[in-house]
C-alpha cells in the first residue's frame, strides 16, 4: 500500500513530478495521434459502411490493388533481359591455350584444328554458368543482353551453352569417332569456362527502373460529386480500393494549414480531457493525486491505450476491437476504487475515440464493457473471478454490438458477425490482466487482493515461523486481525488489507518471544531487569519486525503497519514504574518511546485501536459491559488526545463506529452477561413458586 501524506507531498519536487507526468501524457498522446483524411474515413473490409453518404469532393484516379501491382511487376521481372558481359579476350586466350595443349600432347594436327575451331565457335555463341542457365531457361524464349565494347546485343539463352553442354558438343563429331581413344586421356574441360559473366549492377539498375514505371493507378477515374459509398453498404474489396484511393487523394491535397488546424483541435481536445481528469483526482481523490506512484499508474494507463490505438489506426494494423481496453478499469478497480476506475475508463475511451474518428459504436461498446468489468470485479481474490469477468465483459460487448446493428439496419438479413470474432478475441486477451497485475504491482508499488490473500496464508513464510516460535503472539495477531477487519468493514476501509497487516504487525516479537506477556508461562524475565532495559526490549519488536519483513521480502505496506501500530507512543508500564521509583528525577521519555511514525492511513489507525484495546482487555478482571466500554473509550480517547491520528484521514465518525465494533466484539469474545439479581428470602407471596 503506497504511503499517503499530504503535508509531505506538497513539496516542489513532487509538484514538478506531477506536472511532468501530466505534460508527458499530453505530449505522447498528441505525438502519435493520426492526422488527416484516414482518421475521418476509417473502414473495415467486408463490413458495412457506418458513416453517412460519401461523395467525392475532388476527382481522383482509382488505385490498383496490391495484387495487381505485384502481378505487373512479376510480368516485368519475367520479361526482363539481364545484362551479361561478353569476355571475348578471355575466350581467345582459352582457344589458344587449347591449341598449345593439343600440340604438347602430340594430337593429330587436323584433329586439333577441328577442336580449336569448334571451341572458338562455341565461345562465340557464349558459355554461361550452369545454375544461371537453368534459372533463365525456366521461362520460355528467354533473352539476355550481352555487353561488349559498349554495345548491347540481345541474345537468346537457348543459343548459349553450359560448360557441360559445350564439352559434349566439342567432342561429339563423326570425324572424331576414330580418334576418341586418343582424347580420353586429355583434360579438355580446362579450356571450357563461362565467358558470359552476369553484370549485377547494370541488371539491377535496369530492373529497378522498369519496376518504377509500373503505375499504381488504374484507368478508372471518379468525378467530383460522384457517389463513393452510402451508409449500410458493404465495404467489399472493390469499394475498399476506391475508398483508399479517395483517402490518398485527400492526403495529397491536404495543406499544411489544414494539418495545423487539425493539430490545434486535437491539442485542445486532449488538454481538456487530461485537465478534467486531473481536476477529478485533485477534488475527489487527493490520496491518489498526492501519491506519486498512484499518479504514475493512472496517467500511464490513460496514455498507453490511446497511443496503441493511434499506432494501429495510422499503420492500419489489425482491428481496434481486438484491444482489451477493459483492462484499464479492472486494474484501477483492483488497486483503487470503482469511481476512479469508471472515470479513468471514460477519459481513456474518449481519447481513443479521437484516434478512431469519433465512431459512436466504438465509444458505446467500450463504455459498456468497462462498466461490466467494474461491476463484475468488486474484488479479485482468485483466478476464477477474472475468468467470469472476462466472459461477462465479452457477452455484454457482443450484446450491445448486436443492439447497435439492429438499430442501424432495416433488414435483419444484413446483420453480420464480423465484429463478434474481434470482441471474443478481446475477451480472451482480457485474461492477460492476471499476469500483468503482478507487473503493475512491481512497477507502481500497489498490492492486489490476490497478493493480500497470499500474504494472509498462515501456513508459510513469516506467519508460519511466528506460529511456531511465538504461539501466543500468533493468536493475539489473529484476534487483532479479526477485530480490525470488522472495524474496517463498518467504516468502509479495506478489511483485507488491515487484516493482512494485523497478522504481521508483531512478527518482531519472534526475536525474543519470552519478553512478551502472551508468550510467558508465569515467569517474566522483566522481574530482574531495569525498567529502561525492559522498555528497550519491548520497543525493539518494531525494528526487529522490519528486519524480519526485509528478510522475507514483504512489501512496504506490511512494514508500514509494523512501524505505525504503536506510532510514537510509549511503553507506559515501564515509564510509569520508572517515574514512581525516581520521583525527584526528570525522566527522559525517549528511551521509553516507540520510533513511529504515527498512522497515516485509516487502516493503520484501525490496527492501532484494535491492537491497543485487545492487548489491554486481557488485563481486565471482570468482563462486564461497563468495564469493556470504559476500557475501549478510555484507550481510544487517549490515542486521539495524544495526536496519534493527526496525520491520518480518519474521521470522528469512523472512531465512534470503531468503538462500537470493539465493544460489541469484546463482549461476544468474553461472553459478558447481565448481572442477575439475587433472590430474596421466600415470603408467603412467593412460597411454592420456582426460580426462573
Amino acid at each position: 500500500m503506497a504511503r499517503y501524506n499530504i503535508t509531505e507531498n506538497k513539496s516542489w519536487r513532487n509538484r514538478i513530478v506531477r506536472i511532468g507526468v501530466v505534460c508527458a501524457s499530453i505530449i505522447l498522446i498528441l505525438w502519435f495521434m493520426p492526422r488527416g483524411a484516414h482518421q475521418q474515413l476509417q473502414y473495415d473490409l467486408n463490413t458495412p459502411w457506418k458513416s453517412e453518404l460519401l461523395m467525392a469532393r475532388h476527382p481522383f484516379v482509382v488505385n490498383k490493388t496490391t495484387e495487381a501491382i505485384e502481378k505487373e511487376k512479376d510480368s516485368v521481372r519475367r520479361n526482363f533481359q539481364p545484362y551479361y558481359k561478353y569476355a571475348r579476350s578471355e575466350s581467345q586466350k582459352r582457344v589458344k591455350g587449347l591449341k598449345g595443349y593439343l600440340e604438347r600432347h602430340h594430337v593429330d594436327e587436323s584433329l586439333a584444328s577441328v577442336l580449336t575451331a569448334r571451341l572458338e565457335n562455341i565461345y562465340t555463341a557464349g558459355i554461361m554458368d550452369t545454375a544461371e542457365y537453368k534459372q533463365l531457361m525456366t521461362e520460355t524464349d528467354k533473352h539476355i543482353r550481352c555487353l561488349e565494347n559498349g554495345d548491347t546485343v540481345s541474345h537468346r539463352v537457348s543459343f548459349t551453352f553450359t560448360p557441360t553442354a559445350a564439352i559434349e558438343l566439342l567432342l561429339n563429331d563423326p570425324r572424331m569417332q576414330t580418334e576418341t581413344s586418343g582424347l580420353d586421356t586429355l583434360n579438355i574441360a580446362l579450356f571450357v569456362k563461362p565467358n558470359l559473366i552476369y553484370d549485377e549492377g547494370a541488371s539491377q539498375h535496369e530492373l529497378d527502373s522498369l519496376l518504377a514505371t509500373v503505375s499504381p493507378f488504374t484507368n478508372d477515374t471518379i468525378k467530383e460529386g460522384q457517389k463513393i459509398i452510402d451508409r449500410g453498404e458493404m465495404v467489399d474489396a472493390e469499394r475498399a480500393i476506391i475508398l483508399q484511393s479517395y483517402i490518398d487523394e485527400l492526403e495529397r491535397q491536404t495543406s499544411m494549414e489544414q494539418r495545423s488546424t487539425t493539430f490545434i483541435g486535437q491539442l485542445m481536445f486532449v488538454v481538456m480531457m487530461i485537465v478534467l481528469y486531473t481536476f477529478y483526482l485533485y477534488l475527489f481523490r487527493k490520496d491518489y493525486f498526492y501519491n506519486p506512484q498512484a499518479t504514475m499508474m493512472l496517467y500511464s494507463v490513460i496514455t498507453l491505450f490511446p497511443v496503441v490505438v493511434s499506432l494501429m489506426m495510422r499503420n492500419n494494423i489489425l482491428n481496434i476491437y481486438l484491444l482489451p481496453l477493459s483492462m484499464v478499469p479492472i486494474f484501477v478497480r483492483v488497486f483503487m476504487d470503482s469511481r476512479t476506475a469508471f472515470f479513468t475508463h471514460v477519459i481513456m475511451i474518449l481519447l481513443c475515440s479521437l484516434a478512431v474518428g469519433y465512431h459512436y459504436e466504438f465509444i458505446v461498446i467500450q463504455l459498456v464493457a468497462g462498466l461490466v468489468a467494474i461491476y463484475s470485479l468488486r474484488e479479485l481474490s482468485s483466478r476464477s473471478q477474472l475468468f467470469k469477468s472476462a466472459i461477462l465483459v465479452t457477452a455484454a460487448a457482443i450484446l450491445i454490438c448486436f443492439a447497435i446493428q439492429l438499430i442501424q439496419t432495416d433488414n435483419i438479413d444484413k446483420l453480420g458477425g464480423y465484429m463478434y470474432k474481434y470482441l471474443i478475441v478481446s475477451g480472451i486477451l482480457l485474461l492477460l490482466s492476471y499476469p500483468l497485475m503482478y507487473v503493475f504491482e512491481k512497477l507502481f508499488g500497489f498490492t492486489s487482493d490476490v497478493s493480500l490473500f497470499e500474504l494472509s496464508d498462515t501456513n508459510r513464510g513469516a506467519l508460519r515461523e511466528l506460529s511456531e516460535v511465538a504461539p501466543g503472539t500468533f493468536q493475539h495477531s489473529i484476534t487483532v486481525g479479526n477485530l480490525a477487519a470488522e472495524i474496517a468493514r463498518r467504516i468502509g476501509a479495506n478489511a483485507l488489507l488491515v487484516r493482512t497487516g494485523a497478522l504481521y504487525h508483531d512478527i518482531g516479537k519472534m526475536a525474543d518471544p519470552v519478553y512478551f506477556t502472551e508468550n510467558q508461562a508465569g515467569v517474566s524475565p522483566h522481574d530482574d531487569m531495569p525498567y529502561t532495559e525492559s522498555a528497550r526490549k519491548i520497543i525493539s519488536h518494531v525494528t526487529e519486525g522490519v528486519k524480519i519483513a526485509d528478510r522475507y521480502g514483504l512489501p512496504q505496506f506490511i512494514k508500514d503497519f509494523i512501524l505505525t501500530h504503536h506510532g510514537t507512543g510509549m511503553a507506559k508500564y515501564f515509564y510509569i514504574k520508572y517515574q514512581n521509583e525516581h520521583p525527584d528525577e526528570e525522566v527522559d521519555p525517549r528511551p521509553f518511546s516507540y520510533p513511529g511514525p504515527d498512522p497515516f492511513t485509516r487502516e493503520q489507525a484501525v490496527l492501532m485501536m484494535a491492537d491497543g484495546v485487545e492487548a489491554a482487555s486481557r488485563s481486565l478482571t471482570d468482563y462486564t459491559e461497563e468495564n469493556i466500554s470504559g476500557l475501549v473509550n478510555r484507550l481510544i480517547d487517549g490515542m486521539v488526545q495524544a495526536g496519534y491520528f493527526a496525520n491520518c484521514p480518519i474521521t470522528f465518525l469512523d472512531i465512534k463506529l470503531s468503538k462500537q465494533v470493539l465493544i460489541e466484539r469484546l463482549k461476544a469474545l468474553y461472553h459478558t452477561r447481565i448481572a442477575y439479581p439475587e433472590a430474596q428470602k421466600e415470603t408467603s407471596k412467593t412460597e411454592g413458586q420456582k426460580e426462573p
